[in-house]
């Protein structure tokens, strides 16, 4: 099977169920950007690989099912106003990532301030994904009502994740976290 196809070679692709629509679409921006932030991920889950920390396979555990649902989201985004979304999100979802972030929230300093993204290579790339997660946010909220609330609050819970697994894998790894100069 041939990977590419030629069809959008004209500045146009297909939504699910095949309506073509242009690249520059808001629709395309929003699931093209949750793309973007899976990729994020995975670079940041990448980072990881060679560290011995005991919480690395719950956080790869807890990324691989938000991976997956990314392209839940992504897909729900690709599928045009009125017709069937194939696969979707639950309440639960948004609630597992709640109590996720709860949990590693509690192992962290207290916030006083600021801080800079960065520290270990896969905290500083949790930081990026958290900033292309609230880029997708933006693209489905402009997107206006035909986008499921769900998708919306959980793009929001999840750049919040995404911030707290920066901080959290930075922690482990021994990584201070550098404050605003004010």
């Amino acid at each position: 099977m041939k990977i590419y196809t030629k069809t959008g070679d004209k500045g146009t692709t297909s939504l699910i169920y095949g309506q073509r629509v242009a690249k520059t679409d808001l629709r395309v921006e929003a699931y093209g950007t949750c793309d973007e932030t899976n990729s994020m991920i995975g670079l940041a889950l990448s980072y990881l690989t060679r560290e011995v920390i005991q919480e690395k396979v719950i956080i790869e555990t807890v990324y691989h099912k938000i991976q997956t649902n990314l392209f839940h989201v992504g897909a729900e985004l690709a599928t045009p106003k009125g017709k069937e979304v194939k696969w979707s999100l639950s309440s639960s979802d948004i609630e597992e990532m709640e109590k996720q972030i709860d949990e590693w929230n509690s192992s962290l300093p207290e916030l006083t301030n600021f801080i800079l993204p960065g520290g270990h290579s896969a905290g500083a790339a949790f930081h990026v994904a958290r900033t292309t997660a609230r880029r997708a946010e933006r693209c489905a909220v402009a997107l206006g009502e035909e986008v499921n609330p769900l998708v919306l609050a959980y793009l929001n819970r999840l750049s919040d994740l995404l911030f707290v697994t920066a901080r959290y894998v930075n922690h482990l790894l021994g990584q201070k976290e550098q404050t605003l100069h004010q």
